[in-house]
């Protein structure tokens, strides 16, 4: 089953969800990591992708997302402050261009940003766009009019974590649900924004729910998929969360690159506590971007770091 999977993945055929079960705990690892890793060099870029993002609006957001310690939901140290000054877009551009990062994605929490807000960051994007970055967006389920508003701006691409499988998101977030989500990243492809999504595990959802996302994101052919770990934080319901298992992390990566065979996939959030063996591995089976720099409200690996490892999996700057 697997070289089929693997023959279909370098034609660029989907294969059926149903032959997508076996993924789930066979083959053994090491085989499925080398079958992933023939996929990431058939059809994949082996030229590294790196991009920072930037906290442009931090805490007090009214969703119930389980994982997220800026919900107002949860007791929790996340910052808060309202959108950030047009200055803070320059510094953040001058700081990535000085480390040869040629993409920067402003975050902004709460479901989605008001018409004042929206006034208030587009002159963050005009600043950093003017650089010559790429500039991206995480800024909530906003409509179709807004987000030409911010492609007008200078912004590329847009992002939209979907999370998890469809059938596991409502355990974890139930003030919105995936389908706005979908909804959100066909209005940016509308848009004229290139799409970014992706998910988050060990959240204590199964093999068959990463599966499933896989195939989400697959069939909305979304070109970037952070892949982010979770990081339990005191004060949210997932603080208690046991870390995910060097086996879980590598063989969900490998599934992700046999589903999506050209994709960016990206290291995110959770990275920085992945033993470097398994970081080394998840690169080995399809890694080949990342989120570098400070995540949000936790710590992220230093640039420096993650350029070491990249250039010792193979893969260019």
């Amino acid at each position: 089953m697997l070289s089929l999977i693997v023959e279909r993945a370098l034609r660029g055929e989907a294969s059926p969800r149903a032959d997508l079960d076996f993924l789930e705990d066979s083959p053994a690892l090491d085989e499925l990591v080398e079958a992933a890793h023939l996929v990431t060099t058939k059809c994949a870029s082996r030229v590294f992708n790196f991009c920072t993002i930037v906290n442009a609006k931090s805490g007090r957001c009214a969703e119930d997302c389980r994982w997220c310690s800026q919900s107002s939901k949860w007791t929790t140290n996340a910052p808060v402050f309202p959108i950030v000054p047009a200055t803070r877009g320059e510094s953040a551009a001058a700081r990535a261009l000085e480390h040869g990062i040629r993409r920067l994605s402003f975050v902004t929490s709460g479901r989605k940003l008001s018409a004042r807000e929206l006034r208030e960051i587009r002159p963050v994007v005009e600043a950093a766009a003017s650089t010559g970055l790429e500039v991206c967006a995480s800024m909530g389920l906003l409509t179709e009019p807004e987000l030409t508003g911010l492609r007008e701006a200078g912004l590329v691409r847009y992002h939209c974590n979907l999370e998890t499988g469809p059938d596991f998101f409502p355990k974890v977030c139930t003030t919105h649900t995936q389908t706005d989500k979908i909804r959100t990243l066909e209005a940016a492809r509308r848009a004229g924004l290139e799409l970014c999504s992706g998910g988050l595990f060990g959240m204590g959802e199964t093999m068959a729910d990463r599966i499933d996302l896989a195939c989400g994101l697959r069939r909305l052919e979304i070109p970037s998929i952070p892949l982010n770990f979770l990081i339990p934080i005191p004060g949210t319901p997932l603080a208690d969360r046991p870390p995910m298992t060097h086996d879980e992390v590598v063989r969900t990566v490998a599934v992700f690159r046999l589903v999506n065979p050209s994709a960016c996939l990206r290291f995110a959030g959770g990275r920085q506590n992945l033993a470097p063996e398994t970081a080394r591995a998840a690169l080995r089976a399809g890694i080949n971007g990342a989120i570098t720099g400070d995540l949000l409200t936790t710590p992220g690996s230093s640039v420096e770091e993650e350029r070491r490892l990249v250039l010792e999996a193979g893969y260019s700057l």
